[in-house]
């Protein structure tokens, strides 16, 4: 797991202090940001993967709590007052709720830890998912090309047969088209090497697959004769 970055909302700076002190004593400590309710506004939680809320003002407790929780890209912990987590909870389903008790620093950074965790391979999942569609989409335009490399040949051959005829005959082409047609004819010449370098691509990718295929195949059989 990379670096994570924490935000510790707090009007409690023992709480804040206590906290930062017992996760230096873990082996995985991430980037530590501590704010109070003063300076903490909607946006705050933006860019950090967990908020950890700890004890704030009363007046401001309310729109901290609703907005970590509804921040989708990152998790929120709440260290509460027993009594209140029923409440909290239904309040604020986003929202991890660690009790507070006897023990709640190490209890806390279980959680918090776990939460990171959890935050992280959302965002690998998410990032294979946008590598696959990705994939796919190459996939997609190589099938096309593929398809139609017989027609772009076939076009390429019609352009630098005329352009060939042309240029053969100079006098039936002005003067100031030659220039021109020889350009067209070199810029056909190009991407007639580009296409044969696509098929000769094609072709190693599709040598490649049934060598692949058929050592899976004899791997499978050894393992199959085997006693």
């Amino acid at each position: 797991m990379s670096r994570a970055s924490v935000l510790i909302v707090s009007d409690d700076m023992e709480f804040a202090r206590t906290l930062r002190a017992r996760w230096q004593a873990e082996r995985y400590v991430p980037g530590i940001t501590i704010v109070t309710s003063d300076l903490w506004h909607a946006t705050s939680t933006t860019g950090y993967d967990l908020s950890i809320i700890g004890p704030t003002r009363e007046q401001k407790r309310a729109p901290i709590l609703a907005s970590a929780s509804a921040t989708s890209s990152s998790a929120a912990v709440c260290l509460a007052d027993e009594k209140d987590i029923p409440t909290l909870h239904a309040e604020y389903p986003h929202l991890l709720l660690v009790p507070m008790q006897d023990g709640w620093p190490g209890t806390l950074i279980l959680v918090s830890v776990e939460a990171l965790r959890r935050v992280d391979a959302v965002a690998r999942a998410q990032q294979a998912e946008k590598q696959a569609l990705g994939s796919q989409s190459h996939a997609t335009l190589g099938r096309y090309m593929l398809e139609m490399r017989p027609s772009v040949n076939n076009a390429l051959t019609s352009v630098l047969g005329n352009a060939d005829l042309l240029l053969l005959e100079p006098g039936r082409v002005p003067s100031d088209c030659r220039d021109q047609i020889q350009a067209i004819h070199t810029m056909a010449l190009r991407l007639h090497e580009i296409m044969q370098r696509f098929s000769s691509l094609a072709a190693e990718m599709r040598l490649g697959e049934k060598e692949s295929q058929a050592e899976t195949e004899s791997i499978a059989g050894r393992l199959v004769g085997q006693p």
